[in-house]
């Protein structure tokens, strides 16, 4: 019997094999789990980005190419299905993916077309980038961000109101790092400000109405930000909206499977939360349902 059914990620199991900057075997990451207390563990590779714009420096510096890091995700789509049947006594592996808005005008187009060709479990949806522009990368990228929307406040009310299409749009089962903004926003100023929760609050009842769950994501803690994500005022605000939430490790590498998940529950019980949605797998039929934290 699983003692602690809460402990499921659904946001993370990158892995060296098909992502730059993450490490290890997507075999070595599903061995880390089983090793971690997992009974059921999420793997949400991210997309390729269809356009040599939207290649990472690190990428450029080692070669790679569009055409690479899409064949990277075609052998993606083939091995966490054999993974996924392989370890299927030990572990239950939900194969899922984590989508890019990029590029902009097509994107909804060509991440419907990634969940329908490879029959992904479940989609994360995440907001990298506010029309065609990187708010997670380089502060370089961010400060065109601010310049092109005119400061911090219009281009964090554009990123959720980016992540609202998103929902809408794609209607993804798990919503990713809900308040990324802060990664580099909160380098030049406040990311709570009422214009800006107001555009927040909008954004949860695109993800009530959609029924998307939240994750709460450990990675907050390691970019050295003081919460996890999200923030305890739009944790409550979600809360109060019923809108549910999940685990995600984000985990790019064996290393970092579960990292964080412990203090996450904390995290959610300090602030009055005491259940956690997690999805699960019967043969090929998912379905969620609610745990308790206590």
């Amino acid at each position: 019997m699983n003692e602690t059914p809460w402990k499921v990620s659904l946001h993370g199991g990158h892995s060296g094999e098909f992502c730059d900057h993450a490490t290890g075997t997507l075999r070595e990451v599903l061995d880390a789990a089983i090793a971690a207390g997992f009974t059921t563990y999420g793997v949400s590779e991210h997309v390729p980005r269809i356009g040599e714009q939207y290649l990472y420096e690190n990428e450029i510096a080692l070669g790679w190419t569009v055409e690479k890091i899409v064949a990277d995700f075609e052998r993606y789509g083939a091995a966490i299905f054999a993974l996924a049947e392989e370890y299927a006594e030990r572990l239950t592996v939900l194969r899922g993916f984590e989508i890019e808005v990029v590029p902009h005008g097509s994107y909804v187009e060509v991440m419907s077309g990634y969940r329908k060709r490879f029959k992904f479990d479940y989609m994360v949806g995440s907001v990298h980038y506010i029309d065609d522009i990187s708010i997670d990368g380089l502060p370089k990228e961010f400060e065109r961000a601010l310049e092109l929307h005119g400061g911090l406040e219009p281009l964090a009310i554009r990123y959720y109101e980016s992540v609202a299409e998103m929902v809408r749009a794609l209607k993804p089962e798990v919503v990713g790092h809900l308040d990324l903004i802060r990664k580099n926003g909160y380098l030049y100023g406040a990311v709570d400000t009422s214009a800006i929760r107001e555009a927040a609050r909008a954004t949860l009842e695109a993800v009530h109405e959609c029924g998307g769950i939240l994750d709460l994501n450990t990675a907050g803690w390691r970019k050295g930000l003081d919460h996890a994500y999200p923030e305890p005022w739009l944790l409550q605000m979600a809360h109060t909206m019923g809108v549910p939430f999940c685990f995600g490790d984000d985990s790019h590498g064996p290393t970092l499977v579960g990292a964080g998940i412990d203090d996450a529950r904390r995290y959610l019980l300090e602030h009055g939360i005491d259940q956690v949605t997690v999805l699960g797998r019967n043969d090929d039929s998912v379905f969620r349902r609610e745990v308790s934290l206590v």
